[in-house]
């Protein structure tokens, strides 16, 4: 069993408005990442919500294996969101593919490939890798302890660079899609 974690709590501080509502291609910004999260077959999606989470949980059309837990800490940072999306998670999981809100170019084929990527060599952590840096990572279930540990606006980056050693890197040749922080970076 793989889990999906949709961390989309967030308070867009940087942006100005609740950017998990912007629309982006026809649909909210959060709505990416659940849709990313539906299509690669993950076995359950829990959608962290924090800052404005009434209007956001409105926005989204959620499959069936879907369900969102609100984060009460999440003006603490990015870290208390991730800890409240692993502990939803059912605790049989195998791992959690952890995805950001922001980030509409992370499709379904990104996330089959971390979870190929996991089944073939059951890495601690798997991670995309794009020809220009980092992307999504898949946490197995026995990191998740020291991940719900994290503290401030750290996320499962954090942890891997506490432990590089766990990281399996799953090479795609093709750079990383774009990160939507501030109104200029919308297309």
């Amino acid at each position: 069993m793989i889990s999906g974690i949709v961390l989309a709590a967030g308070t867009s501080s940087r942006f100005g408005e609740t950017k998990q509502l912007l629309e982006v291609g026809g649909k909210p910004l959060v709505q990416h990442a659940v849709d990313a999260a539906s299509g690669a077959g993950l076995d359950e999606i829990v959608v962290v919500l924090g800052h404005d989470a009434e209007r956001v949980k409105a926005a989204l059309h959620l499959p069936s294996n879907a369900r969102t837990v609100m984060n009460p800490r999440f003006e603490r940072g990015q870290s208390t969101s991730l800890a409240a999306g692993l502990e939803a998670a059912d605790p049989a999981s195998d791992g959690a593919v952890v995805l950001l809100a922001d980030q509409p170019g992370i499709t379904a084929a990104h996330v089959r490939a971390l979870i190929d990527g996991f089944g073939a060599r059951r890495p601690r952590i798997a991670r995309l890798r794009f020809r220009d840096g980092p992307g999504p990572a898949l946490l197995s279930h026995e990191t998740w302890p020291e991940a719900m540990r994290l503290e401030g606006d750290t996320g499962a980056r954090a942890l891997m660079a506490l432990h590089p050693e766990w990281i399996d890197d799953i090479a795609l040749d093709e750079d990383a899609p774009l990160d939507l922080d501030t109104p200029e970076d919308v297309p």
